[in-house]
């Protein structure tokens, strides 16, 4: 019984070898034909062969970022419904009635987003918030 789990993990263990051995023979290539000598230019960063100006300490706005976190949310929630269009015929109503509540939930949350200015570039104004608040210090 024990030659027979011998006999199907013996081709991944070749395999395995193999990409070690390509590995390895990659490394020592690089290091054998590779550049001995070092330049000025040689570690100064580019992009597509234009010399960077100024300083890779640059401030992005904030805005990027959040656009960035929506892009990433609702990409995600795109392979759940690829997800879903896999099993479609499996699913059957039920699964189509989750996936419109799921899509409804997700439109809601765009429509929020939209709303609440999350979308805009520039200034941000809060919409929904009182205009009359007390000053910082006045507790009454």
């Amino acid at each position: 019984m024990e030659n027979h789990y011998a006999s199907e993990i013996w081709p991944l263990a070749v395999y395995f070898g193999l990409v070690i051995l390509l590995v390895i023979t990659m490394l020592v290539l690089s290091w054998l034909l590779g550049q001995r000598r070092r330049e000025a230019a040689t570690n100064d960063p580019f992009e597509s062969g234009i010399v960077s100006v100024g300083g890779s300490q640059i401030r992005i706005s904030v805005e990027f970022y959040l656009i960035a976190i929506f892009f990433v949310i609702f990409d995600l929630e795109t392979v759940f419904i690829f997800a879903w269009a896999v099993a479609f015929f499996e699913l059957g109503w039920q699964g189509y009635l989750s996936i419109a509540i799921f899509i409804a939930v997700l439109v809601l949350a765009l429509i929020y987003q939209w709303r609440s200015g999350a979308l805009e570039w520039g200034n941000k104004t809060r919409t929904g918030l009182r205009e009359n608040r007390p000053p910082a210090g006045d507790l009454t």
